[in-house]
């Protein structure tokens, strides 16, 4: 087999989500398979670039990983005519210029969400990047999770006849940072730097609830910050600026009514930490990371609402497990290796810089309705 080489420029592999699904479980893990098999003979070999400001952490990483290649010179990296795709996943608020001049300097993008704080942003990103004529593509990890695929594979048979509506609920509590540490990085909490649920949430709803059920056309939001105080990674009190819960009600083309809960101050009691369900005419649907049952109308049960008596029957135990029928990539890896085949084959690829648009559309009208009280329609995007 001969091997074809694509070098990766991958900004912000010192984070948590950068590291960990990106750097370790993906383009790592391609290349612990051997690379990813393009077809005829040929093998794509990925070859990461890591890129960032902290030069002892850069080091430290690719030490660890046998990687020969660090940089904490963003511009001399994208003038390196040798890196094929610049990745993105710093904190949200460095992203538009940084991608602007990978942009510039012709690479391909691949980028985490949001793509950028406002949906003029985000827009600019994708005009640009068209204007430039390079491949560009948006991280929309949720689609590619094992029970997702599995309620993709219900709804694509015609499980569920019409859709009448989908409920959601996501999110755990995250610790205040003082008697013991939190979970998520401080400046998840503060709204100057980026941060906020609706913002790093809603761009993932959108997505899941396009792909899975039809486009958002209106949405209604209600967000609060119930932790007003939090402590941050050095011990230090700050104050909570920015939402860390947001209960939204989504209207889909078709007339089907999603909602969906996020929160990072609820106490979990669910099988998983985000579950749907999924009511349907012909049957119903619960689905989390891993998991998906289901309820068909001929094995509906017949409740009847009686408070004098306790319940003598387990509903949960009511329905059926959906088998998981292949095996389940970690949905970053898959997802990475779409877009490397799409940059290696011209192959089809259509979560790009205006799909991740949409994200910031929906949180930018979700914090709009929680600030005004009132329900906005969500006009379709273009170039």
């Amino acid at each position: 087999m001969t091997r074809r080489t694509l070098r990766i420029a991958m900004n912000g592999v010192t984070g948590r989500m950068g590291y960990r699904q990106h750097l370790v479980r993906s383009l790592l893990a391609i290349r612990e398979q051997g690379g990813l098999d393009l077809g005829d003979g040929e093998l794509l070999w990925p070859d990461p670039v890591l890129v960032g400001r902290r030069a002892h952490a850069l080091r430290v990483i690719a030490e660890r990983h046998g990687l020969s290649h660090w940089s904490t010179d963003l511009d001399a990296v994208l003038a390196d005519d040798s890196v094929d795709i610049y990745f993105d996943a710093q904190v949200t608020s460095a992203r538009v210029t940084s991608i602007k001049r990978a942009i510039a300097a012709g690479k391909h993008i691949y980028t985490e969400k949001p793509t950028a704080t406002d949906l003029a942003g985000a827009l600019e990103l994708a005009r640009l990047a068209e204007a430039a004529g390079v491949k560009h593509g948006v991280v929309q990890d949720k689609i590619f999770l094992p029970g997702l695929l599995k309620l993709k594979r219900l709804v694509d048979g015609g499980f569920f006849g019409d859709i009448l509506s989908v409920r959601g609920e996501f999110g755990y509590w995250v610790f205040e940072g003082d008697w013991q540490g939190a979970q998520r990085p401080s400046w998840n909490y503060r709204s100057e730097d980026g941060g906020g649920i609706v913002v790093d949430m809603f761009p993932h709803w959108e997505y899941v609830l396009h792909e899975l059920f039809g486009r958002v056309t209106s949405v209604t939001a209600q967000v609060a910050t119930h932790v007003p105080q939090r402590w941050d990674e050095r011990g230090k009190p700050y104050a909570a600026t920015a939402d860390d819960s947001a209960y939204g009600i989504f209207r889909l083309e078709g007339g089907a009514v999603a909602q969906i809960n996020s929160s990072w101050a609820v106490r979990v009691n669910r099988d998983e930490l985000v579950e749907f369900q999924v009511d349907g005419t012909h049957g119903s649907a619960v689905a989390g990371l891993r998991r998906c049952r289901v309820q068909h109308r001929s094995a509906t049960p017949k409740p009847v609402w009686n408070p004098d008596l306790p319940a003598t029957e387990s509903f949960r135990d009511q329905w059926q497990e959906v088998p998981d029928n292949t095996e389940f990539e970690n949905g970053f890896k898959a997802q990475w290796e779409l877009f490397l085949r799409h940059v290696a084959l011209g192959e089809p690829y259509h979560w790009d810089l205006l799909a991740g648009a949409r994200g910031v559309q929906l949180a930018e009208l979700g914090l709009k309705s929680s600030a005004e009280g009132r329900r906005f329609d969500v006009p379709e995007l273009s170039l």
